[in-house]
């Protein structure tokens, strides 16, 4: 085996991502294969760099996989046909040549084609100090069985290794079908007017504020602005939703749409590296690095397990020489050589591993990035999760439904100082007041503005203090007013000016579609739901009254949503935090996995999160939950497996009861049922 490393860097010298091509002969063994998925490389069976990848609809590289197959069998076949061909003639058809040392020449060069590059790989292995590897397991097993003269034994023992190994670089193939779809994604070129002419350059030379020309079906190298009046995007890469997104003039695009029927005018506003897909990419890259504890466990055990068993062996062949009285050699050396073959720990090490890679690529086709398998094992064993409101559990977009000030004061005159004074914020409150004023009047000036947390805004104003905000607000200040807050379900913007209450504005958010679903699937999975938000009491509750969620609670300040989250950790509860703004990233940093709005969301809660759900639909909080939940199941389906199947074939090997044909097919069965088992995450439905 042998294997090519080539990099690509950005323009500052960072490593974008390395790809791993790997010449196999026959197969690739379990631990390299365990390797290059571990490290998110890709790898390639024919020993050539590939510059361009097809993939289908299901985003499978075929094209790939389809020419390297039938190098993948070329040598177990030639190895199959040599290997029936003898047992033939050894046992229905005899020829009276094949003997002596002929037969031995023909069931070596039977052996060859599928036992060399194993021989080779335990040599590799040996020499970067992992003496003890499956590798090594076969090639003792096998010499050892053409020293006892079981030749058709060993090339068959060897045989069916390298199937098996093949069937598992197909499968960890199949798996990464949905991570290399999303990983092909970004393209490397766009078309860039320059001097109202179009050509095409490298997206990582497009600069901020260039001009893309993005033809129907073709897909947007980089995030930006929309200058055409209205086009229609498909957005599946970014949010795992076929549906096509129409958006308007104006509106924000991002890398990875693609456009779908007329011509559109992209501005570019970030630079490549930046982008959202970018950054979702980097997540999917990394993703494997963050290792499950079953996983590590396993990994820990393979490398303690495995030199156990070859001392095992070699006690089950010499130490009965001492008690035994009518001892053969030969026979207990079968019996140590049978008790290799099924001791082979590669349905563990191969299909554990897949099993948590195939539920981070059945995540990703959902919509939903895992930044680490460890998280697909914390996430399923959630028994609370936590959500924010506003941009979480409603759309997040406001509308002023009311304004009641005092006849005393001119109400287009506040209006117009309220409306000077939030556009210095961009909480969607303050969008909705810009959409029910109107422009803001640059005629008015404000100076000493000031953004309290938790509370709102003041400015200075013509020499009187203009206030906008909660009425927390007015209580810090010493405003009298006469409203119950508590009775106004909306959440309520209280104005003073010059130190007088001048009324308020009810603003009203909308529950998002499928926010009753979340919730209803939840409690289905006996996970309980709890809701925290800054906004004002009563609007919470009418929200969590209209979801049916048990507990919320309302008037939070980020430290507040910290301590309550708090509180309900130490009632030795696993939480998951779901949250979209940059107050939610200190209680995301805190529960046990952090959930992010990816489409809406900030990117320090990006950021910090452990899950990012990339269309903002909170219906894909319990499709995670599931998704974790399955791969658990399916992985420890496996160890189950695979430890039952080879303690009863250990004992009956050391028992000289079973063969090494038996042996292999137990070894071989366990290993592809295993692997079958993790592939079929991916088809799963959720």
């Amino acid at each position: 085996m042998t294997a090519q490393h080539k990099h690509t860097y950005d323009k500052a010298g960072n490593q974008l991502c390395c790809t791993h091509t790997t010449k196999i002969y026959t197969q690739a063994g379990a631990s390299e294969l365990v390797d290059h998925q571990e490290t998110g490389k890709e790898h390639s069976h024919d020993g050539h760099d590939h510059a361009e990848h097809h993939h289908d609809d299901d985003g499978h590289d075929h094209s790939h996989v389809e020419g390297s197959r039938v190098k993948l069998f070329a040598p177990a076949i030639v190895s199959f046909l040599l290997l029936m061909i003898a047992i033939v003639w050894d046992n229905w058809i005899a020829q009276e040549w094949f003997d002596g040392w002929i037969r031995v020449v023909w069931y070596v060069v039977a052996y060859v084609p599928v036992g060399f590059p194993v021989i080779k790989d335990a040599f590799v292995s040996i020499r970067k100090g992992d003496v003890f590897s499956e590798f090594l397991l076969m090639v003792i097993a096998t010499i050892g069985a053409f020293a006892i003269g079981e030749y058709p034994e060993g090339v068959a023992v060897m045989l069916f290794y390298a199937v098996g190994e093949v069937f598992q670089t197909l499968a960890v193939s199949r798996a990464k079908g949905n991570i290399k779809a999303l990983l092909d994604q970004r393209p490397d070129e766009v078309t860039v007017l320059i001097d109202d002419r179009p050509q095409i350059i490298k997206a990582t030379d497009a600069e901020i504020g260039s001009i893309i020309q993005l033809k129907p079906g073709e897909k947007l190298g980089l995030d930006g602005e929309l200058l055409s009046d209205v086009a229609s995007f498909n957005t599946a890469a970014l949010t795992g939703e076929s549906k096509p997104d129409r958006k308007s003039k104006g509106e924000s695009v991002l890398a990875g749409m693609i456009n779908l029927n007329t011509v559109s005018l992209i501005k570019v506003t970030t630079a490549y590296t930046d982008s959202k897909l970018s950054k979702i990419l980097e997540l999917v890259q990394n993703a494997t690095a963050q290792k499950a504890p079953t996983e590590l466990f396993i990994r820990k055990f393979a490398k303690i397990y495995t030199p156990i068993v070859v001392f095992l062996a070699i006690g089950i062949c010499l130490l009965p020489a001492l008690f035994v009285q009518d001892y053969v050699f030969s026979d207990w050396l079968y019996r140590a050589l049978v008790f290799l073959v099924i001791s082979c720990p590669c349905a563990l090490v191969i299909s554990i591993p897949l099993g948590y890679f195939g539920g981070i690529g059945a995540a990703s086709r959902n919509g939903i990035l895992f930044k680490g398998s460890n998280f697909l094992d914390t996430l399923a064993r959630i028994q609370h999760v936590v959500m924010d409101k506003t941009g979480t559990m409603t759309e997040g977009v406001f509308q002023v439904q009311e304004v009641n000030f005092d006849a005393n004061f001119d109400q287009a005159t506040i209006l117009k100082m309220v409306n000077a004074l939030e556009s210095n914020s961009t909480h969607p409150v303050a969008t909705a007041i810009h959409q029910y004023v109107g422009e803001v009047d640059h005629g008015i000036r404000l100076d000493q503005v000031e953004e309290i947390g938790g509370h709102g805004l003041q400015a200075i104003v013509d020499g009187k203090q203009l206030l906008v905000g909660n009425f927390k607000l007015m209580d810090m200040f010493n405003v009298r007013y006469d409203v119950d807050p508590a009775s106004i379900v909306y959440t309520l913007i209280a104005v003073a000016y010059d130190s007088k209450f001048v009324g308020y504005m009810t603003i009203a958010d909308t529950i998002k579609a499928d926010a009753l679903e979340t919730i209803e699937q939840l409690h289905k999975l006996n996970v309980k739901a709890t809701m925290l938000s800054g906004d004002k009491s009563s609007v919470v509750r009418h929200v969590a009254d209209q979801l049916g969620i048990d507990h919320a609670y309302g008037d939070l300040l980020p430290e507040d949503k910290v301590n309550k989250l708090k509180e309900i950790k130490a009632q030795n509860q696993r939480v998951a935090f779901v949250g979209d703004g940059v107050n939610d990233a200190p209680v995301v940093a805190l529960s046990d996995v952090g959930i992010a709005m990816g489409g809406l969301g900030s990117d320090a809660t990006i950021e910090t999160a452990d899950v990012v759900i990339q269309d903002d639909k909170p219906s894909k909080i319990p499709i995670a939950i599931r998704i974790g939940k399955q791969t658990k199941r399916v992985v420890w389906q496996n160890i189950t497996l695979a430890f039952v199947v080879k303690g009863i074939v250990l004992i009956l090997g050391a028992g000289g009861i079973a063969t090494m044909w038996e042996a292999v097919f137990a070894d071989v069965g366990v290993s592809l049922i295993a692997i079958l088992n993790a592939v079929r995450i991916q088809k799963m439905k959720f």
